[in-house]
């Protein structure tokens, strides 16, 4: 398959899952997880082949690509594959990037194996969903380490022989449990993910082999999960219906099943004009995976990210939800810890995945009620190009120049054109980022 050989909607899909991709990784370059990461692997790396993105510096492609997907997850502003909670670009985009820069690729072969690579990892996840994710095993880890390995082998120009050897590797170091999700360790798992799919690429390129039924076998990596590959599932329309493109977006960075509950109360406050001091109680239904993931108590940002309280707080207390609202200093403050204990959570069997209702009483005993189905940045209410444009202008702010800023979306939007995607990797290096230590 070639890039031509592709609709001009599923081209431009490719596209906007790199600009929103760059969003994330730009917005956490400075973050102090990362520079302690950096400093780990800067010991041990190799020829300074590839960009950290947003950090002024390079490593080896490895390790390039590690930092880069941590750094696209950690905020929890990264892309999702709704069917299946995936968030496939943080996985799969570092090594494609890596290796391109290691090979010289263009910009239409880097586009080709990230849209490959994303639907092998959403296509392996719809094929174990949704018991893999329910029984604790972290799907953007443990699915996206193969999209992370057949992107790799598409830039390599692997055989499809070898491309199967390069899968079966993956599923031996496919790993990631959801009991991380509030903490680093969400993070490291998903880096790993990224590294070790282009590490069975580069590994299969080399002779290595693995069995043919690594993933569906009797002993192979879906049963040793728990559960039956479903091959309907991973194949159905393959080649004409395309899971990449029911990729998404969010506005808030936080975790997807949260977003509905944000929307809810923007719309109680633009209705009712209600306000924070007016709010004796809050209830929050929803179905049984935000409660699952959601219904918490919160001692960090990281939690934050993660909790239904906190997402219920933001928007009342500050009229906003971008990452101020789930940095440190405001998920601590005493206003964000007292609003959090107003805020209770219940299931609500009749609301689909992805809704939610939240019922607000003040202290006057007046009740407020909205309910979302589709929250911002589903396919039913998309962002629009120019607000992921202003997503990585807000997020690359602190790492880049204005002008480079808008001289890397101009490339990204265009990038099938570049015969080498050398000059972008160079701008979202950063001019003025901090170098790995």
């Amino acid at each position: 398959m070639h890039w031509h050989d592709l609709s001009a909607t599923v081209q431009h899909d490719a596209k906007r899952t790199l600009v929103n991709f760059f969003a994330g990784a730009l917005g956490a370059a400075r973050h102090p997880d990362l520079t302690a990461l950096a400093a780990v692997l800067e010991t041990f790396s190799g020829p300074r082949e590839a960009t950290v993105i947003g950090r002024g510096a390079r490593l080896d492609a490895l390790s390039a690509a590690t930092l880069n997907a941590v750094s696209a997850n950690l905020l929890d502003y990264d892309d999702t594959h709704l069917p299946t909670v995936i968030h496939p670009a943080a996985p799969v985009a570092p090594p494609v990037l890596a290796l391109a820069e290691r090979h010289h690729a263009t910009g239409a072969d880097v586009l080709l194996a990230l849209l490959l690579g994303v639907e092998v990892a959403c296509r392996i996840g719809n094929a174990v969903s949704p018991q893999h994710y329910a029984r604790g095993w972290h799907i953007t880890a443990t699915c996206g380490i193969f999209g992370a390995a057949a992107a790799a082998a598409k830039l390599l120009r692997l055989s499809p022989e070898h491309t199967a050897h390069a899968l079966a590797m993956a599923a031996s170091q496919a790993a990631g449990v959801v009991e991380n999700l509030p903490h680093g360790a969400k993070n490291i798992g998903v880096g790993h993910a990224a590294r070790n799919g282009f590490f069975a690429a580069l590994m299969a390129a080399q002779g290595y082999t693995g069995a043919p039924a690594a993933l569906e076998g009797p002993y192979g990596w879906a049963r040793a999960c728990g559960d039956t590959l479903q091959q309907e599932r991973l194949l159905a329309d393959l080649g004409a219906q395309w899971e990449a493109s029911k990729n998404t977006f969010k506005p808030y960075p936080c975790g997807i099943v949260m977003h509905a509950v944000i929307d809810a109360c923007f719309a109680l406050r633009a209705q009712y004009h209600v306000a924070a001091a007016q709010i004796a109680a809050v209830l929050v239904r929803g179905d049984a995976l935000l409660l699952a993931r959601g219904d918490r108590l919160v001692r960090n940002a990281r939690e934050a990210r993660v909790s239904i309280q906190h997402c219920v707080a933001a928007p009342f207390l500050w009229g906003k939800a971008g990452g101020d609202e789930f940095a440190e200093a405001r998920v601590l403050s005493d206003a964000a810890m007292a609003f959090r204990t107003l805020v209770r959570a219940e299931l609500d069997a009749s609301l689909p995945m992805g809704a939610a209702t939240v019922i607000v009483r003040t202290h006057a005993g007046d009740t407020y009620e909205a309910t979302v189905v589709h929250a911002r940045g589903s396919l039913a209410h998309p962002l629009s190009d120019a607000e992921l444009e202003a997503k990585v202008s807000a997020a690359a702010s602190g790492s880049m120049p204005a002008h480079d800023i808008e001289q890397s979306l101009a490339m990204l939007w265009q990038l099938q054109n570049l015969t080498t995607i050398q000059p972008l990797m160079a701008l979202v290096a950063g001019r003025d980022a901090v170098a790995v230590p």
